[in-house]
């Protein structure tokens, strides 16, 4: 098994095409970009905008846009938090909110930013623990205990949250260290209507006409955060051609996967999950279309329902394209013919095989897995608390080394934040999904298996759902500290069902784990690695890896495209969400809210609303801040086109695009829609 380290210095030799790339922050391809664009950044530019660049916990990006903490983020990738500050008499997800004043920011509970303050290659670190010929369940203890020593030994010595992320699916590993903020403050939202305008008929799609955006603020000791490192907004001009950089946290790609990890996902996983998609969209769009408060308690979830199912949708179409798998053979074919070719990677030869074995294992574990060890079965927070409980009780016994890592003396702190937030839980809404889990893990596992049988007691899923959530006490954050600081002792007197149900299941749920891990992930990684060997062997080592929901960078220029025989432009003007309200007679979702009808004629309906462009983006990069040559905030990425689906798997920059909401959209609109003087004011730096 090859290993190396990835070079910790700018890249001078670029393997991508045309706008390709969601680089690492110290493998930017800054001669590649002078080239193409005659613009090179510096290392202070760089520098400033990695930490201005922010990761929302919850699952997105965002950034700082003043010296007082004031964050931006998309409405969407902030839908949690304004769902959780709301009650059944103040819908802020719906409605919105402005606090003119410091006093009136609201604290979100359970909402966490980070930003990466470093970055530590610790590759040599964590191979050096596990010796080449290592089997794999021994090779994956000795990973995991290396990996906690080195968080453990960070957080000690630097005084960050640390994190070893996994590179290139198992051939380098990078030590993260970001700045944790927790006190998050909600500033300014718009109207769910706008922010979302078009909803599900126009997600993925273009042109566009949404406000999707949200505003925070960070406090630390109880006041704002100073944040020296900030994107300035811009008032100049962008225009068709121009370069931007996108500063984000992309989640998954699948790139640099073999063609028998693609093929297990075209055939067995992503029609396994649409399967899941599908029901859950059914089942929350039931619940909500109740009453309106069932709407809002379900609204964050059933979106991200609807835009997942959406993202596969297209995802399985691209994996079905047979032009895209023939190009991922030819790729795969010519890198094995590297390795055979050269004594020197003879090892990593057999690479290919290896992974097409673990696919085989995966098919036979993926189901089990994602039903035990995931939320499929268990699909309520109240199980997710007591999951937490049990497990925490167990490992905390343990040696740092020996822990599941999400239990480790690093991560801890973490946890136990999450743990004992004050967020709001539905009774009524954990019932029923718990209910429609509980038939699910009926129709994986089978209905007389011996577990299934004890999960439901004797009972329907139903008649068991609703026992174990209006028996469980979880919803008091006292009685989870009382149980997470009274250890295994606590655990093992609680009489509360849910607890008892974490208890049964943690045994069947721990050997699905294991196997996964020793059957497949470690597998996977050692043969990665084995392939990371021959790539850059036959390439050079100035490539970026998979996204990892990390930082990353890329870059490209504002473009329209051609569609149907028909020119795309870049921008769109606010005027086209007016036109659109009235194309469909302001019925929703193409329905604007009463505060943009009040204000249209105050607005300047030529201010562009929307853009399109090259950049290099995928689910996680929501919320991204969109930055021009002089590091200015220009925009902010809440979307791509449909054709952007398959950068999952191949980035092309034919027709696929990446969807920003433009800056000067948002400053018009906010002057004159919100009244929002000033804060408009701190944007500009005039505060």
């Amino acid at each position: 098994m090859f290993r190396f380290t990835l070079l910790l210095a700018l890249a001078t030799m670029v393997v991508a095409r045309a706008d390709e790339g969601m680089w690492l922050y110290n493998a930017v391809p800054v001669d590649a970009i002078k080239k193409k664009y005659g613009f090179e950044p510096s290392k202070a530019w760089l520098e400033n905008l990695q930490k201005a660049s922010v990761r929302v916990n919850a699952g997105g990006s965002a950034s700082f846009i003043s010296p007082e903490g004031l964050v931006i983020t998309n409405h969407h990738v902030a839908s949690d938090a304004l769902q959780k500050l709301g009650t059944e008499k103040l819908n802020y997800y719906r409605d919105g909110y402005y606090a003119k004043t410091r006093d009136k920011e609201l604290k979100c509970e359970g909402t966490e930013f980070n930003v990466l303050m470093q970055i530590v290659d610790v590759t040599a670190k964590v191979n050096a623990a596990v010796p080449d010929g290592t089997k794999a369940e021994e090779a994956a203890l000795k990973r995991r205990a290396v990996i906690a020593k080195i968080e453990k030994d960070a957080k000690d010595e630097y005084k960050l949250q640390p994190q070893v992320v996994t590179l290139f699916q198992g051939g380098a590993y990078h030590l993260y260290l970001y700045k944790k903020y927790t006190d998050v403050r909600l500033v300014f939202a718009p109207e769910m209507s706008i922010a979302f305008f078009g909803g599900d008929p126009d997600n993925f799609e273009f042109p566009r006409f949404d406000l999707d955006i949200t505003m925070f603020r960070v406090y630390e000791e109880g006041k704002p955060a100073k944040t020296p490192n900030y994107l300035k907004f811009s008032t100049g001009e962008l225009k068709e051609g121009d370069l931007t950089f996108v500063s984000g946290h992309p989640g998954r790609t699948r790139r640099l996967n073999t063609l028998a990890d693609l093929e297990f996902m075209r055939d067995f996983e992503y029609p396994y999950l649409m399967q899941r998609l599908n029901r859950l969209e059914v089942l929350l769009s039931v619940f909500s279309d109740r009453n309106e408060e069932n709407r809002r308690q379900a609204k964050d979830i059933l979106f991200s329902v609807q835009n997942s199912r959406k993202a596969r949708v297209g995802g399985l179409a691209a994996l079905l394209d047979p032009k895209l798998m023939a190009e991922k053979k030819k790729e795969q074919d010519r890198l094995i013919a590297v390795a055979q070719k050269d004594p020197k990677l003879s090892g990593a030869a057999d690479a290919w095989k290896k992974i097409a074995a673990a696919q085989t294992a995966k098919n036979k574990l993926f189901r089990r897995f994602g039903a035990l060890e995931g939320r499929a079965a268990f699909f309520t927070d109240y199980f997710a608390i007591a999951r937490h409980l049990v497990r925490a009780a167990e490992e905390r016994t343990k040696e740092n080394k020996d822990r599941l890592p999400e239990y480790s003396e690093a991560r801890l702190e973490t946890l136990t934040e999450q743990l004992f937030s004050n967020e709001p839980i539905y009774d009524e809404f954990e019932i029923v999904k718990l209910t429609d889990s509980l038939t699910f893990l009926c129709g994986i596992a089978g209905y007389e298996t011996a577990i299934v049988k004890q999960i439901l007691a004797g009972k329907s899923p139903v008649e068991r759902a609703r026992e174990l959530v209006t028996g469980t006490k979880l919803k008091l954050v006292a009685e989870r500290k009382r149980l997470y600081e009274g250890g295994q002792k606590a655990i093992e007197a609680s009489t509360d069902p849910m607890i008892l149900l974490a208890i049964l299941v943690d045994p069947d749920s721990r050997m699905a784990r294991k196997q996964m891990e020793t059957q497949v992930e470690e597998p996977l990684k050692q043969a990665y690695a084995d392939v990371a060997k021959v790539k850059f062997a036959a390439d050079g080592t100035s490539t970026y890896p998979d996204a990892t929901f990390t930082l990353r960078l890329s870059y490209g220029a504002v473009k329209s495209y051609r569609e149907g025989g028909k020119t795309i432009p870049a921008f769109t003007k606010i005027a086209g969400a007016f036109d659109r309200s009235k194309e469909f007679k302001n019925r929703s979702p193409f329905d604007l809210p009463e505060s943009w009808m009040m204000r249209k004629d105050k607005l300047n309906l030529d201010v562009p609303f929307n853009f399109v462009s090259t950049n290099d983006i995928i689910g996680g990069n929501s919320g991204s801040p969109v930055v021009n040559q002089a590091g200015e905030f220009v925009g902010i990425i809440f979307d791509g086109n449909i054709q952007s689906l398959r950068w999952d798997f191949a980035y092309d920059d034919e027709q696929s695009r990446a969807t920003s909401v433009d800056a000067r959209a948002i400053l018009e609109s906010l002057r004159k829609v919100y009244d929002a003087e000033e804060l408009v004011r701190e944007l500009l730096g005039k505060s």
